[in-house]
């Protein structure tokens, strides 16, 4: 074990989200209130409650999830995208650090700045409605879980990509459209039958049910299917980043 060089990497990213405090603080806050204005106000005029919730406090959970996976998966794929770019990355992989060690730093201080920002609309929301916890530590243990996963997936991004076009590719085509249809802002129980089965098959509706079941202590799936699928999903991020490393897939060429 080397913490000395994960310490190295995780302070190195740490700072350049030092650097940028203010602007990766005050662009959720913005965009959260303005989901607030458009969401909350407008359509919440129209429809008070969803499944007996406030429909200003039924969207909360998936706000800070989308703001989540949103820095989750930039955070993480410019961190390991950037030495790839610049050639830097041969010197960490001669460096006397494992790959494990490697991952944990990266995906460390992604899963860090992520927790932060999700903290920061957590805060923000309670400015426009009051937003019971019912299981605070569920909460807290979600959300790290959360921020984890998706900065391994935004790491797998960065390994990935080969050019700065390519990292935008999978968030604005496939994870933003799966989560405005993942009942981020709706209950999938308002949709015909046909369109909710359907939806069963999208992954996120399970992580964002999850979550909100830790806020209101009930979500569109139970309990154990969103844990089911946040740890396949883990297990299937980690399995392809083991692959990565050990084959040097676009780490060595």
């Amino acid at each position: 074990m080397n913490p000395r060089g994960v310490w190295a990497i995780y302070r190195f990213e740490m700072a350049r989200f030092g650097r940028t405090f203010w602007t990766s603080l005050v662009v959720p806050v913005i965009t959260t209130s303005l989901y607030f204005i458009v969401f909350g106000s407008a359509i919440g005029s129209r429809m008070t409650e969803v499944g007996g919730v406030p429909y200003g406090a039924f969207i909360v959970p998936g706000l800070i999830l989308l703001s989540m996976f949103t820095e989750s998966i930039g955070n993480a794929s410019f961190g390991i995208y950037m030495p790839k770019w610049a050639g830097t990355i041969y010197e960490i992989l001669s460096a006397p650090i494992s790959p494990l060690e490697t991952v944990t730093a990266y995906v460390g201080a992604a899963a860090s700045k992520s927790i932060i920002v999700g903290c920061v609309i957590l805060a923000t929301a309670q400015i426009f409605t009051a937003t019971p916890i019912a299981h605070p530590l569920a909460m807290a243990g979600f959300l790290v879980l959360m921020a984890v996963t998706f900065c391994l997936f935004g790491f797998l991004i960065g390994v990935w990509a080969q050019s700065f076009e390519q990292l935008q590719v999978i968030p604005l085509l496939v994870v933003y459209p799966l989560t405005f249809l993942g009942g981020a802002f709706y209950s999938i129980d308002m949709l015909p039958p046909f369109w909710r089965t359907v939806t069963l098959f999208n992954p996120v509706v399970y992580l964002i049910s999850g979550f909100r079941w830790t806020f209101f202590g009930e979500g569109d799936v139970s309990i154990g299917a969103s844990l089911g699928a946040l740890a396949l999903f883990l297990g299937i991020c980690l399995a392809i980043v083991f692959w990565m490393f050990r084959t040097g897939y676009r780490l060595k060429s």
